[in-house]
C-alpha cells in the first residue's frame, strides 16, 4: 500500500503551482507554443517555470515570475526601436538572467520604481548569446506586468503591457515571491557602502546621486556624485610643501566649476568626483542631475588629501527611481541631518580658537560659496589643511603689516583659500607674539604635533576649528570671478 503510493506523492511534487499547467509538456503541444491554457472557467492560467527550469528550454516561449535586481538604461537599439536591460532573479537562481525589452517607443518600456520589485513575463524566449543565457521580450507576443516588492502593499500592477492578462492564481505566487524577498534582497548589500563609509584601494558598491558630469579635455569623464554623508577626514603630509595639497575641490582640469554649476549642488555632505576612462551607456541619461544610482564594483583612493572615486573595467552602473529602496532609506536620512555639523568632529570641535559671533549659526563653506551675494559673513567649522607662508619669519612680517598669510580651509563640502591680513592678524594669533610662539600656534593649526624626533609620524591630521570668515570683490567689473574669503574675528588660544 506504501509503494502503490509513493508515485502518487511523487507526482504531487512536480506538479505545477496551483492551476497552472505546462504547455510545453502537455500532450500535443511544441516547445514554443505560447506558455498559457485555459481552465475550466474558461480563464487563461499560466505556468510560470522557476528560472533555473526555464534555461533547460532554449528556443522556447516561457512565463517568469521574479524580482528585479538590476535597472538598465533606456536607449535606441541598432534600429527603430528602443531596447531595455533588467536583470531578475527568484529562488531557483541567485545570480539571475538578464531580460531584453524591445518596444516602439520608451513609454511602452518596463519603468521599475525600485530594485526588488517583482516582474511578470509572459511568452518570452530563452537565448543564447557567446555562452551566456539571456530572456528577449519580443514585442509581438510578449507581456509583462510590475508589482511592488513590499509585502504590506496590494497585489495590483503599477504597470503592465496592454497584451498582459494576469489570472487569478497570480496573487498567490506574487506573495511568495514578497515572503522570499524579505529574508533574500536583490543586490550584494555586503559590498554596499556610504560615502562616510569607503577605504582606499578596496571594491564596493556605492548608491548615490549623480549630481553633474563633465567630460575633460583627455576624454575622462568626471562624475559628481552624492548621498548626503561626508568622506572620512584625511591626513596630510608632514611636509608642508604648497604642492602637497591641491588647489579647492570641485574644479575641473584646474578651473572652478561654473557658478551654475557649483549652485546646483547640496550644501551638506560630501560632493565625491568619480573618474570613467569608459563610455557606460548609462551615463548620458545621468547628465540631466536628476538620477540616483548604483556603482558596482567601484574603487577610490586618495589624491592631493581628497577623495577621488574610479570606475574599473568590471564596473557597472544602474540607474535607480527616487522610490528605490535604496534612495528612499538615504533621502530620509538627509532629511533628518539638514542642517548638521561634520560628522567627523562628533559632537564638538577643538577648543583652540575662539570667535566673536558664539551665537551665530552654523554655515557650511558650500552654502556660503552658492551665497546669492558676494559679500558674506558667516561663521564656520573647518580645518586648516595648508598655510602658505607657514615659517615664523613670515608670520612675524605678517604681523608688522608687510604681507598677509593664506590658509586653506576644508570641512566636508568644500575647500577655499582664506587670507589673514595685516588688522587681524594680532587678533587672530592672540597679539605681537615671539617666532616660537608663532611657530607653535601655527603647528597646533595644521596638526603637526609638538614631537618632531626621530620615529615622529610622517603625517598630520589638523583640529576642527570654529572660524569666522567674510566674502569680498577684489573687482566691481568682475565680482564673482575674483570673490575672495578673508579671516575675521578669530583667535587661536595659547
Amino acid at each position: 500500500m506504501e509503494e502503490a503510493a509513493a508515485p502518487e506523492r511523487e507526482r504531487d511534487r512536480k506538479r505545477p503551482r496551483d492551476g497552472d499547467m505546462d504547455p510545453s509538456t502537455s500532450a500535443g503541444a511544441p516547445p514554443s507554443t505560447a506558455a498559457a491554457v485555459a481552465g475550466a472557467s474558461g480563464e487563461a492560467q499560466y505556468v510560470y517555470l522557476p528560472v533555473a527550469d526555464a534555461l533547460k528550454a532554449p528556443g522556447a516561449r516561457v512565463c517568469l515570475f521574479a524580482a528585479v535586481s538590476e535597472i538598465g538604461a533606456a536607449v535606441r537599439s541598432r534600429g527603430t526601436d528602443f531596447t531595455l536591460t533588467l536583470r531578475i532573479v527568484d529562488q531557483s537562481r541567485a545570480s539571475g538572467i538578464s531580460v531584453t525589452f524591445f518596444a516602439d517607443n520608451t513609454a511602452l518600456l518596463p519603468c521599475v520604481r525600485s530594485s526588488g520589485d517583482v516582474i511578470s513575463l509572459h511568452n518570452v524566449v530563452i537565448t543564447m548569446h557567446h555562452g551566456e543565457f539571456f530572456v528577449t521580450y519580443n514585442k509581438k507576443f510578449s507581456s509583462f506586468a510590475l508589482f511592488e516588492g513590499k509585502a504590506s502593499t496590494e497585489c495590483r500592477p503599477y504597470q503592465c503591457s496592454l497584451k498582459y492578462h494576469g489570472s487569478k492564481h497570480d496573487n498567490e505566487i506574487l506573495t511568495q515571491m514578497r515572503m522570499w524577498l524579505v529574508y533574500n534582497p536583490p543586490g550584494l548589500k555586503d559590498l554596499e557602502l556610504q560615502l562616510r563609509s569607503i577605504k582606499s584601494d578596496s571594491t564596493f558598491d556605492l548608491v548615490c546621486k549623480v549630481l553633474d558630469v563633465h567630460e575633460a579635455s583627455n576624454g575622462v569623464r568626471i562624475l559628481y556624485v552624492w548621498d548626503g554623508t561626508d568622506t572620512p577626514v584625511t591626513e596630510f603630509p608632514m611636509i608642508l610643501d604648497s604642492k602637497s595639497v591641491s588647489p579647492p575641490p570641485l574644479h575641473l582640469e584646474g578651473a572652478p566649476l561654473p557658478r551654475e554649476v557649483l549652485c546646483t549642488l547640496p550644501c551638506v555632505g560630501s560632493v565625491l568626483r568619480v573618474f570613467a576612462n569608459r563610455l557606460f551607456k548609462e551615463i548620458p541619461h545621468l547628465q540631466k542631475g536628476i538620477y540616483w544610482a548604483r556603482f558596482c564594483n567601484i574603487t577610490c583612493k586618495q589624491e592631493f588629501s581628497m577623495w577621488k572615486g574610479i570606475l574599473l573595467p568590471s564596473s557597472r552602473v544602474r540607474l535607480l527611481s527616487n522610490e528605490d529602496g535604496s534612495v528612499v532609506d538615504r533621502l530620509n536620512r538627509i532629511n533628518t541631518q539638514i542642517h548638521r555639523q561634520p560628522m567627523a568632529c562628533l559632537c564638538s570641535a577643538s577648543d583652540i580658537a575662539d570667535v566673536e559671533y558664539e551665537r551665530a549659526g552654523y554655515t557650511t563653506l558650500m552654502e556660503s560659496l552658492t551665497h546669492g551675494e558676494v559679500t558674506h559673513k558667516f561663521k564656520t567649522l573647518v580645518r586648516v589643511v595648508a598655510a602658505h607662508p607657514h615659517r615664523a619669519s613670515d608670520l612675524c612680517s605678517l604681523l608688522a603689516g608687510n604681507r598677509c598669510v593664506r590658509l586653506t580651509l576644508e570641512d566636508p563640502t568644500a575647500r577655499v583659500h582664506a587670507f589673514i591680513h595685516k588688522d587681524d592678524g594680532a587678533k587672530f594669533f592672540g597679539g605681537f607674539l615671539t617666532a616660537e610662539a608663532l611657530t607653535r600656534k601655527m603647528n597646533r593649526l595644521l596638526g603637526i604635533p609638538e614631537d618632531t624626533e626621530e620615529g615622529a609620524p610622517l603625517t598630520r591630521n589638523p583640529p576642527w576649528i570654529w572660524c569666522c570668515l567674510k566674502s569680498y570683490r577684489l573687482n566691481k567689473n568682475d565680482p564673482w570671478g575674483t570673490r575672495r574669503y578673508r579671516i575675521f574675528g578669530t583667535e587661536i588660544r595659547d
